[in-house]
């Protein structure tokens, strides 16, 4: 999850970008209103694949329209402050999240299923605001290996829940780590990761991240686009360990970044396992895990 820009983000991106932000809160305002009559409604809007993001008809929308005046007895929602904020910041912002707008959608178009949902982000970056926004009324936690941008982050949005983490791997030992990955002491599922033997797993983590479940998690960080780095091996690792140890029948998304690069190719394939990949998009592999508690003797990776 990069923190500084590589490029000018041009003023084409940054309308798409706001698009998406605006069409979500015009889609939460509209839950939020009629919530109580959605059920019952015969012309129930739905989102195809071939339909725009969070997009809506035009029939549709004004079909849901709220009637805000003072003599009104429907009442409006107002647009919560976290939403507000993010939608100021991103619009005045010279600086975009590095992830593309079709790979910023694959993970969004679950959000929007999901949402509100548990969302744990390995990294914290210029992305983390629009990720806590479109995860609204659930709980987005992000881990970051370093202190002085936390410190930063926490001042400029104190709303975001992060905690700091440090990695003991470097990005020249991959190879060796892919070795120890394959041994039992790595494939062995159910045990607790805290006191998992295996030398990929990341042991020392808050311990909010071992007693939540799951339903979404983002791999972006830690640093890894140089030999002396942290890399993501373990933060792969540990994230398709959490998902194989969630409860029985439930299935767990995993979005890896920067699969362009050996490690997080590699890596991904590997231990998220090529048969769980659902999508490919840019830079971004999206994977869905079920549980391995169910007593099947599921193996590792499906055959």
């Amino acid at each position: 999850m990069s923190r500084s820009p590589k490029t000018h983000p041009s003023f084409n991106y940054k309308l798409l970008l706001l698009g998406v932000f605006l069409a979500f809160v015009v889609l939460f305002v509209l839950r939020s209103s009629f919530s109580s009559s959605s059920d019952s409604s015969e012309n129930t809007s739905t989102i195809s694949p071939e339909v725009p993001l969070f997009s809506r008809s035009a029939k549709d929308s004004s079909s849901s329209s709220t009637n805000c005046s003072p003599s009104s007895t429907t009442g409006c929602s107002k647009i919560p402050s976290s939403l507000a904020q993010t939608i100021i910041h991103y619009t005045t912002s010279t600086i975009t999240p590095q992830q593309t707008l079709k790979e910023i959608s694959v993970t969004a178009k679950i959000l929007d299923k999901k949402s509100p949902c548990n969302f744990l982000v390995f990294g914290l970056g210029h992305d983390s605001l629009m990720w806590s926004a479109l995860n609204h009324g659930g709980r987005t936690i992000f881990l970051e290996e370093d202190e002085s941008w936390i410190e930063q982050i926490r001042r400029r949005f104190p709303t975001l829940e992060s905690y700091h983490v440090t990695y003991n791997s470097k990005v020249n030992e991959a190879d060796n780590l892919m070795d120890v990955g394959q041994g039992p002491e790595c494939t062995a599922v159910g045990s607790d990761i805290k006191y998992s033997m295996c030398q990929l797993a990341l042991k020392g983590l808050p311990s909010q991240v071992y007693d939540m479940k799951w339903d979404l998690i983002m791999v972006d960080a830690p640093t890894g686009y140089h030999d002396q780095a942290p890399g993501r091996m373990s933060a792969i690792y540990t994230a398709g360990m959490i998902a194989r140890n969630k409860e029985e029948g439930e299935t767990t998304h995993v979005f890896v970044h920067d699969v362009n690069r050996v490690v997080e190719d590699k890596f991904s394939m590997s231990f998220l396992c090529k048969g769980y990949m659902q999508k490919q998009e840019g830079r971004l592999r999206h994977f869905t895990i079920p549980s391995h508690m169910d007593g099947s003797s599921r193996p590792f990776c499906p055959e």
